[in-house]
């Protein structure tokens, strides 16, 4: 076994690469740990293994480099560049370094990662997020959320670049409707006024009167005439909260819902209350068993409140109740924000799999890398934008 005490004057390689990929004509033994967007890879080989190998690699500026020999040794390392130089990097003090470097924010939504929360300068719901983005001074803002608030933040801040670490970090109840979709809806309501949740793409903001928030929605449709017919998006539930709540006999509302939200059913409540008497239970609009909690709760059917609101009403109220449990009813990323901010407060998921898998696709390894090469710029075409800015502007108008 040749092994690397052996390698007195052997090659060692120093190559720019991203990517290592590699072809072996014989079995290797890989010890794999990731690195940014590849793998660092140390190959122990046996003496039948060193007869004949191929190695390719594929590396920044196209570099390919085809090696084969007849006499390779067992050990390889590759010595990557600064931004990788050793499997220990420190993600999080690179990616502190860079926001200064680069004059670059980070907006984080409630349900993304805790490392990426961490490095975050603001974390927050979306019309938080939103805010934030309409009053830096940065130059860059890195959104680590999903597709539609990086279009958002592309919209109010059309001369700053606006990067998201992840470009299939999407929407399940933006998806739901497209701008084909609401311009035939409106053709059937042509004197409604269009409110789109914010969960929705540019093009269907575009066509929208209004925008809103599940902070903000009650107010929103408050604002307008109550002889005003609404076209309500994407979100029915959030739609049938908001007319229970404003009484709007004349709203209508699209069948969008968020994947998440509508696995939490009323029977997973319900299990869960009966075993935390003391618990205040705090409920997204937008879960399916909202429409059913305000009616229970109408009729007086739990012991309790419950508690309806947003991702940032639900912070306040964790602040300010008395409570020392809270059961929570939306997704699970904003649990640790709750807990690092009251860590004598104990915060229950309604269901542990309550996780929207688009929000976990932002990494702190993506987020070095989209600082690093500053992907993947988010611009809305102006046409777009403009339009989309007037549902946008009367959204943050109505706090």
């Amino acid at each position: 076994m040749v092994g690397p005490e052996s390698l007195e004057s052997g090659p060692l390689l120093y190559l720019p690469l991203l990517t290592i990929r590699v072809s072996a004509y014989f079995h290797l033994y890989l010890y794999r740990q990731p690195i940014t967007t590849g793998y660092f890879y140390t190959y122990p080989l046996s003496e039948a293994d060193v007869a004949s190998i191929a190695f390719i690699f594929n590396g920044e500026g196209n570099l390919l480099l085809n090696c084969t020999t007849l006499n390779v040794v067992a050990w390889i390392s590759f010595c990557l560049p600064k931004e990788m130089a050793m499997l220990g990097l420190d993600y999080k003090d690179r990616v502190l370094a860079l926001k200064k470097e680069k004059n670059a924010i980070i907006l984080a939504h409630n349900y993304q990662l805790p490392e990426v929360q961490d490095v975050a300068d603001f974390v927050g719901d979306s019309l938080a997020l939103s805010k934030n983005a309409a009053t830096t001074d940065a130059d860059t803002i890195v959104f680590c959320g999903v597709h539609f608030m990086a279009e958002t933040a592309s919209i109010i801040c059309p001369d700053k670049r606006i990067l998201i670490p992840d470009l299939e970090a999407g929407c399940s109840l933006a998806s739901t409707i497209n701008s084909h979709e609401l311009e035939s809806w409106k053709k059937e309501h042509p004197d409604a006024i269009v409110v789109s949740y914010v969960n929705t793409t540019a093009d269907v903001k575009a066509l929208s009167d209004y925008c809103c928030t599940s902070s903000n929605a009650v107010k929103v449709v408050n604002s307008i005439p109550e002889g005003r017919e609404i076209l309500f998006l994407p979100d029915m539930f959030l739609g049938a909260y908001v007319a229970e709540v404003t009484k709007r006999k004349n709203m209508y509302i699209w069948p969008g819902e968020c994947h998440v939200h509508a696995g939490i059913k009323s029977e997973d409540i319900n299990r869960m209350l009966a075993t935390l008497k003391n618990a205040d239970f705090m409920v997204h609009p937008e879960c399916s068993c909202t429409s059913s909690t305000l009616y229970h709760a109408s009729k007086g059917d739990f012991e309790r409140q419950a508690f309806v609101l947003s991702t940032e009403g639900m912070m306040k109220h964790a602040r300010s109740s008395r409570a020392k449990q809270f059961v929570v009813a939306t997704e699970t990323g904003i649990l640790y924000r709750m807990r690092k901010e009251n860590p004598d407060r104990e915060f229950i998921p309604i269901k542990n799999d309550a996780v929207c898998k688009y929000m976990k696709r932002i990494n702190l390894e993506k987020v070095h890398n989209s600082l690093v090469n500053d992907v993947y710029e988010v611009k809305v075409p102006a046409q777009v934008a403009d339009k989309a800015k007037l549902a946008i502007d009367r959204m943050l108008a109505i706090i």
